[in-house]
């Protein structure tokens, strides 16, 4: 039988790179069919709310889903689309790997997995101003909540991933020299779990600061990264800027009933229906769903292609150096297939 997946193309370029990625996924004979439902920008222009309930009942049913960006305005309006989809399917696990794909740059050797805990830290939404006389907005104050539970299961989830795939190492990053009770928890519920697997995954921690300069200095000396929410997405992004870009960044969010797949950047206002995003992301991203569904010989098939096309330097978009439009360097990787 086909799986249904919840399909949410989302805003800005999403709808172009999620059309790439299901063509690209019909040429590999993907047994998929797609409920497609709304979120995001283009969701509170239709519905006036930015995760519909359909949408919802749709990720509750099916148990799986793919989704390119989601607008968040800044500073005010609805919170993060993609925060509240995490906490209402609980997805503590966000996996975000990273490897040399558009060769010749400064690096060659990079292949890290970022595990970040998804749903705890300073991104948990406890905050709020402070009064102070006649001012109402004084000051502002934000709760970085981080409990035993919710480190205990990113961080097994970063070892258990680690023995799953035949990785060797897992640093855990953390501020706990500065943050002693928040951060030094996690550090310590990791110390804890890691003499768990002890002669199957080395060991050891960073402190953040000292981690951004070792990942730009010498990144091949990392493996599979665990840490907190707030870390997570800042270093999750640097590393993507070791290998390419956010352009070819895929993300899974993992939880014990519903798994999320997304490119990781940002919806590109700027270049939003001209038809020349790049949808290497959301195709990585896809890849990463069929392993979750087991289908994994198609995915590398996907995955083979995608970097054929990207080895050769003839058909890529423009934030990889080339003038082609996301249909073309789709048509490029179906060729391939």
């Amino acid at each position: 039988m086909p799986t249904t997946v919840t399909l949410i193309p989302g805003d800005g370029i999403g709808p172009d790179i999620t059309e790439a990625t299901i063509r690209v996924l019909d040429a590999v004979g993907a047994d998929l069919v797609w409920d497609r439902q709304m979120a995001g920008a283009s969701a509170a222009a239709r519905y006036n709310d930015p995760i519909p309930e359909a949408t919802l009942d749709s990720i509750k049913k099916h148990r799986i889903a793919l989704k390119g960006p989601l607008e968040t305005p800044v500073g005010e309006g609805y919170r993060s689309v993609n925060v509240a989809l995490r906490k209402t399917f609980d997805l503590y696990a966000n996996v975000r790997p990273a490897h040399v794909i558009l060769h010749g740059g400064r690096f060659e050797k990079v292949d890290i997995v970022i595990i970040r805990e998804n749903l705890e830290g300073l991104y948990y939404g406890a905050e709020h101003y402070i009064r102070i006389g006649d001012d109402p907005k004084a000051a502002a104050e934000s709760i970085a909540l981080i409990t035993r539970y919710g480190s205990e299961r990113a961080i097994r989830y970063a070892f258990e991933y680690a023995v799953k795939h035949g990785r060797k190492k897992v640093t855990l990053v953390h501020k706990a020299n500065i943050l002693k009770y928040t951060q030094g928890l996690f550090l310590d519920v990791g110390r804890e779990i890691a003499k768990e697997y002890a002669g199957r995954v080395q060991f050891e921690d960073r402190i953040i600061d000292a981690m951004a300069m070792q990942l730009v200095l010498k990144p091949e000396n990392f493996d599979v990264i665990v840490t907190t929410n707030l870390f997570g997405d800042i270093l999750s992004d640097l590393v993507s800027g070791l290998v390419g870009g956010l352009g070819l960044a895929p993300g899974a969010n993992i939880g014990p009933t519903a798994a999320i797949f997304e490119a990781v950047h940002g919806t590109a206002p700027d270049i939003a229906g001209k038809g020349i995003a790049n949808p290497g992301a959301l195709i990585l991203a896809a890849c990463l769903m069929l392993d979750h569904l087991g289908d994994i010989a198609r995915a590398e098939r996907i995955r083979a292609a995608l970097h054929s096309v990207i080895d050769e330097k003839q058909v890529l978009t423009r934030d990889l150096g080339g003038t082609a439009s996301t249909s073309q360097f789709a048509d490029a990787i179906i060729a391939r297939l």
